[in-house]
């Protein structure tokens, strides 16, 4: 991954995001005005939130991964670049995570009759938000020291081996949860269906990247400006606090 604080790297940024805002407006107005109803039994009208749920799970599948590369990276190297990867990682999966566990009993409560059941997929899904939401907050309140990044580091690996659980834990233990990709593409047969869901995969990718980049800016800018003022204070150019 690149190191994100490189001006060059953030030239393009504001019509990367143009291009994403513009994406998520084509998202909205493709999936309520063009894609068709579902079946009743799939939750009619509110079956439209399917195209930004599955998307969302995506993007924090995403996130995760970034978290598990940026993790093993810095345990490996002890960098900052790494660090500040590894914690952009964990924060959008639970930004993503919270989208996916509120957006699913909505939907649910119309398909389903309840708002949540212990599913398999619902509950390795909960089980791995937690996790990043536990790596989060060690790092908000255990201190920014070595030892509290390596503990946070390896705790974010392990919500991300999660991850491939709850993609296959519907084939594994069954469930409420269709196969949406792969077995019949999960009642998605018209191509509308099928385009929206290219659509939200599209846009969630474009908002997890740039939420990625930016967060991760932040804190290596962050680290370097905390490095500095520990070298000033060293040098006895400035008092601590």
């Amino acid at each position: 991954m690149p190191d994100p604080a490189k001006k060059p790297a953030l030239g393009l940024f504001p019509f990367f995001l143009a291009a994403t805002a513009a994406v998520f407006f084509w998202l909205i107005g493709f999936v309520f005005f063009k894609a068709p109803l579902a079946q009743p039994e799939a939750g009619g009208l509110a079956q439209k939130i399917f195209y930004f749920h599955v998307p969302s799970a995506y993007a924090m599948y995403l996130s995760g991964v970034v978290c598990l590369v940026g993790s093993a990276a810095y345990l490996l190297s002890l960098s900052d670049k790494w660090n500040a990867w590894a914690q952009a990682g964990a924060e959008c999966a639970v930004v993503f995570g919270f989208m996916v566990l509120t957006s699913g009993p909505l939907w649910a409560k119309k398909a389903w009759g309840v708002y949540w059941v212990w599913d398999p997929r619902l509950t390795t899904s909960l089980l791995s938000v937690l996790i990043y939401v536990a790596v989060v907050v060690l790092r908000a309140f255990a201190g920014d020291g070595e030892a509290e990044r390596k503990f946070a580091a390896a705790l974010g690996v392990l919500g991300t081996v999660n991850l491939p659980i709850i993609h296959y834990s519907v084939r594994k233990w069954g469930g409420n949860h269709p196969t949406v990709i792969t077995q019949g593409g999960g009642g998605l047969k018209h191509p509308d269906m099928q385009l929206a869901l290219g659509v939200g995969f599209l846009a969630m990718t474009l908002l997890a990247a740039a939420l990625l980049i930016l967060r991760a800016r932040q804190l290596v800018l962050s680290a370097r400006v905390g490095r500095a003022e520990e070298r000033a204070v060293a040098a006895g150019l400035t008092e601590g606090s």
